[in-house]
């Protein structure tokens, strides 16, 4: 039932109006505004009993339960029946209680009829007053807007500009040929998206949406750029996935990140799947507060584990995390655990006092810090840390364990880069024809995880410059983070064991590029924001590789993910690889280095300071 509140009474009175306008109408058009007296006095009659019964059905066909400035198609065909209800009730009940017997029956038609166009044109009347409709393309005060696509979303996104105060839609643009001068919620479609400098130079146009949210990357992509040389500002709808939860609104518009211009196309994810290996399952993350940790721990509570437990050094940002996903997913069983991968003690306690069934290990270091004064610390977390939480793993007989490895481990030139390879290597040198599955995951840079170049760009333009990059033609891979981990998520379901996945990266970016996009997407230009070139470090690439000389790879069913055919190690490499951490307490740079080359040949210490081009 509709809440009687004085909205919903005063849409009564209308309704009530209009049903007595509408009777009285319909025996006046029936005798040509010329009805004889007997008449007008069956009309007076009849009236008492012919509205209140309308009024009658409109409440229970609930016609008061929306608000009339978002009326619809949908209130529209309930207004329809409604009518048509009532309509078919009148001469029964008139008859039934032998009110009248000589109601003319085309009056019994006119009614109604006129009865819809009152009700359902003063609804959407006020609809067009309320979103400034019978005036929006005169108003010459807001802000004038392109819509680039010319999609569903689109046309939902032009309901949303109708009634907006700020905006004022001037225009579609759209590459579909079959669109162009076609009207689209009473805005036409204007032309191609190449068109969209001289369309904004005629109209004045400060600021285009680009509202295409199914679209391949390229083509969003393309149309950002059109912008950008056109001068023209540009924001964007959310991603098609985000769409579903509703309708578009202004309020989800956003400016345009790095991600949508070098963003990929959605990982397509075998739901099913993970969710027979996730629900009401347990499930550990290492570094659950890192970049790639925290996204996992988000990826992996759609699948509704039975337990969620977060294992992180960092107590502070353990807590965030445990104050988002709680915020977030009321009822979730989260653990939060503090302690360090290293500790074989405290894993365990860990894995006694859990069931755990998957295990995802994420420990990825600072290039640079590790490189000189920290070699032989970062070589013990990355590599002694893996073995022993696979290890721990191992005994407790947890299902699958899952690396997350990086493309620096691919002919590694520094020591972050080779310590990440001794990782994989423990894995597969661990892996048995039985018990836990090793699946290690390669991939490049994430964009805006922790120690990126993206936030301490950000950080140099906010700070008025300069932008500091270590090499013109520097390239690097990137993916989004949610992208990275739901690859993860899908290479650990495939993963039988002892592969070493590899993610479709794409193509590789130039860094100064990247740092040029993110000065135009700070409003600003190269004259307002100087480059500056500072040189390669110790260690660093100027290309980073997927795969190493001597490796190949087989496909997958996923086309985002391949299998890459290293070279294996048996339990003695293993053996021996150990016995060389427990011979040596301490080792200064030089001496890790040199060892390194023994045990990784595909390693190549970086000594001038400029790596290996390759």
């Amino acid at each position: 039932m509709a809440k009687l509140d004085l909205r919903t009474l005063l849409a009564m009175l209308h309704d009530f109006a209009a049903a007595a306008f509408a009777w009285s109408l319909a025996y006046l058009l029936r005798f040509n505004f010329e009805p004889p007296p007997h008449f007008i006095n069956e009309m007076l009659h009849t009236l008492v009993w012919v509205v209140p019964l309308q009024s009658i059905v409109f409440w229970r066909f609930g016609l008061y339960r929306g608000l009339w400035r978002y009326a619809s198609v949908t209130d529209l065909r309930q207004i329809f029946l409604a009518v048509l209800t009532a309509a078919a009730l009148i001469p029964f009940v008139l008859w039934m209680f032998r009110i009248s017997a000589v109601i003319p029956r085309s009056v019994l038609v006119i009614d109604p009829a006129l009865l819809l166009l009152v009700m359902g044109g003063s609804r959407f009347i006020y609809r067009l007053w309320k979103e400034h409709g019978f005036y929006r393309n005169l108003n010459l005060n807001v802000e004038p807007v392109l819509v680039l696509g010319a999609s569903d979303a689109a046309v939902g996104l032009s309901k949303e500009l109708a009634r907006s105060r700020d905006w004022r839609l001037v225009g579609f643009l759209d590459d579909n040929a079959d669109k162009h001068g076609r009207i689209l919620n009473g805005i036409k479609v204007l032309g191609a998206l190449d068109s969209l400098p001289q369309w904004a130079e005629r109209m004045k146009v400060k600021q285009a949406i680009v509202a295409m949210p199914s679209a391949s990357h390229q083509v969003r992509k393309r149309a950002i750029e059109i912008c950008n040389q056109a001068s023209v500002k540009v924001l964007t709808v959310p991603s098609f996935d985000d769409l579903l939860s509703g309708r578009v609104a202004i309020s989800q518009l956003r400016a345009v990140e790095l991600d949508d211009l070098l963003g990929r196309d959605p990982v397509q994810l075998d739901a099913a799947g993970l969710h027979e290996l996730f629900t009401n399952k347990t499930v550990l993350v290492t570094g659950a507060g890192g970049s790639i940790g925290s996204e996992l721990c988000r990826q992996i509570i759609h699948f509704k584990p039975r337990t969620l437990v977060m294992f992180e050094l960092s107590e502070f940002a353990l807590y965030n995390m445990e104050q988002e996903l709680a915020a977030k997913f009321d009822g979730l069983d989260i653990v939060c655990l503090i302690g360090d991968v290293r500790d074989a003690a405290r894993l365990d306690q860990v894995f006694l006092s859990i069931s755990l069934r998957w295990f995802f290990m994420q420990r990825i270091q600072a290039c640079p810090l590790m490189e000189q004064h920290n070699a032989w610390q970062a070589i013990r977390n990355n590599v002694l840390g893996t073995w022993s939480v696979a290890t721990a793993a191992q005994r407790h007989g947890v299902d699958k364990f899952v690396l997350i490895s990086t493309d620096k481990a691919v002919n590694p030139t520094n020591v972050m880069g080779a310590s990440k390879r001794l990782a994989e290597m423990v894995c597969q040198g661990l892996q048995q024809p039985d018990g836990t599955r090793f699946i290690m995951v390669r991939f490049g840079n994430v964009l805006g995880s922790t120690g990126s170049v993206i936030p301490k760009f950000r950080e140099q333009i906010a700070k008025g410059g300069p932008i500091t990059v270590t090499h013109p033609d520097i390239t690097r891979y990137f993916m989004s983070i949610p992208e990275a981990a739901q690859l993860v998520l899908q290479a650990s379901l495939m993963g039988k064991g002892g592969e070493i996945f590899v993610l479709d990266m794409g193509d590789p970016v130039k860094i100064v590029d990247l740092a040029n996009d993110l000065i135009r997407l700070s409003g600003l230009s190269k004259d307002d924001i100087r480059i500056e070139f500072t040189g390669l470090r110790l260690g660093e690439k100027l290309y980073e590789e997927l795969l190493a000389d001597n490796e190949h790879t087989l496909s997958t069913p996923h086309v985002k993910l391949r299998i890459a055919q290293a070279r294996e190690v048996d339990a003695a490499w293993l053996a021996n690889l150990l016995i060389w951490f427990s011979t040596h307490a301490a080792q200064d740079d030089a001496e890790v280095k040199r060892a390194l080359t023994q045990w990784i040949p595909e390693y190549c210490p970086d000594s001038n300071g400029v790596a290996k081009l390759k």
